[in-house]
């Protein structure tokens, strides 16, 4: 959907309007001008009631916002960062940094949007009458927040996904099964079938001549389509991450070299790797067989080129545990994890014996997973993603591991962590 432009921050947490926002701003306008139209008692101009509709369709979506600042204030308080709120055509968006790690905190954030809808809609439907006593306009325009209020909380609490009903049932299901996995299919489902539900009343009601409602239904039914498929996708991450081992997606970035050779033979090998793409292979160090450690090229930058024939490269090696490590028999999440900890682009892959048997990098770590989902991508693409040392397709990896973590749906405790 992208972000919008940000107009300002409430309680460090950025507003931002998406340009479709100004569309449904406008629809809003026309709707409720001609609502007033139809409905007031008392003629007026055609400037007040379209002054009325605009001033409507603000407080409407200030009602949207507070619905979704109601999200944000409860998922803070459970810990969760809130990059950012966004008004757009369907409403509002509340964007987090990941999912509640518990079934109750999800629930609470769930909960919160509508709560406020609710509180919102019964306050204003109370004050319908005072406020017409003040003025009909107002008295008119307060019973109409009211009512749309509680058909935002009440259409928001519906039992599927993306609305919070169905974020009510994930927890729910989550709270009673242990698998947050488990939640999100059922809700998932659920979300679905409303979805598909939402465009076939959509077509009948287009096809009766209901024009503007069909269509909305449709485009809410569409919009709930594709945030299904989106959580399919997810949980086919989730569980490829959880099933592929490190060994199904590791490389061989290193290249091996005798303790006993000069330093001369590392810069003729440097100078050999010029017009190499590998040219940043680790380069590990033997001694008759025995890993004795690594070796980088800050020798031939510090020492005197005199003496690359004197020193031999056994003299400057580094111990193979200071570079970041992973078992072959990990699962590919726990890559992904310590790829972010460590703040590097390559692990070195242990074997069973705690040997060095290979390394991963996020180019290939995500060409692993694309194609456990079936999906080839082109060689420019992949040859693009390890020039940039990212993931493929720009993959979101680790903010699911993040997910997957703070859910429990890891499958295994923490990295696995070794060292030669």
């Amino acid at each position: 959907m992208g972000e919008g432009w940000q107009i300002f921050k409430i309680r460090g947490i950025p507003l931002r309007i998406h340009p479709s926002w100004f569309v449904i701003l406008v629809l809003a306008t026309a709707a409720f001008q001609q609502h007033y139209s139809l409905t007031l008692k008392d003629p007026m101009s055609g400037a007040v009631l379209w002054g009325l509709g605009l001033v409507t369709a603000m407080l409407l979506f200030v009602s949207v916002l507070l619905h979704e600042l109601g999200h944000s204030l409860v998922a803070l308080a459970q810990g969760v960062e809130v990059r950012s709120i966004t008004l757009f055509l369907l409403g509002g968006v509340a964007s987090v940094e990941r999912e509640c790690s518990t079934a109750r905190g999800a629930l609470l954030v769930a909960a919160a949007g509508p709560a406020v809808s609710l509180v919102l809609g019964v306050g204003l439907l109370a004050a319908t009458h005072p406020a017409a006593h003040l003025s009909p306009l107002l008295g008119a325009m307060v019973s109409e927040l009211g009512t749309l209020n509680m058909v935002l909380a009440l259409f928001n609490l519906l039992p599927g996904l993306p609305l919070d009903g169905g974020l009510i049932v994930k927890a729910l299901v989550w709270q009673a099964s242990g698998s947050q996995r488990r939640g999100v299919e059922v809700a998932n489902s659920c979300g679905r079938f409303l979805s598909l539900l939402a465009i076939g009343m959509g077509t009948v009601v287009l096809l009766r001549g209901g024009g503007l409602s069909g269509a909305w239904l449709m485009l809410l039914g569409w919009f709930g389509l594709g945030a299904s498929r989106n959580q399919r996708q997810m949980l086919a991450l989730q569980q490829t991450l959880n099933e592929l081992k490190v060994r199904d997606a590791a490389g061989r970035r290193f290249r091996v070299l005798e303790a006993a050779g000069r330093l001369r033979e590392l810069s003729q090998m440097r100078v050999s790797q010029a017009s190499e793409v590998d040219q940043g292979d680790w380069l590990l160090v033997c001694d008759r067989g025995r890993w004795q450690g690594f070796i980088d090229d800050k020798p031939l930058q510090q020492l005197p080129v005199q003496r690359w024939d004197t020193d031999s490269i056994g003299d400057h090696i580094q111990p193979l545990s200071s570079l970041p490590s992973i078992r072959e028999s990990a699962p590919l999440w726990q890559a992904v994890q310590q790829l972010e900890e460590s703040g590097r682009n390559r692990l070195l892959v242990l074997s069973p014996a705690g040997l060095p048997c290979g390394t991963i990098e996020r180019p290939e770590l995500g060409e692993a997973v694309l194609a456990k989902l079936g999906l080839r991508l082109p060689t420019p693409m992949l040859e693009a993603a390890r020039r940039q040392g990212t993931y493929p397709l720009g993959l979101a990896l680790a903010q699911v591991v993040r997910s997957m973590v703070a859910s429990g749906e890891a499958s295994e405790e923490g990295p696995a962590k070794a060292s030669p």
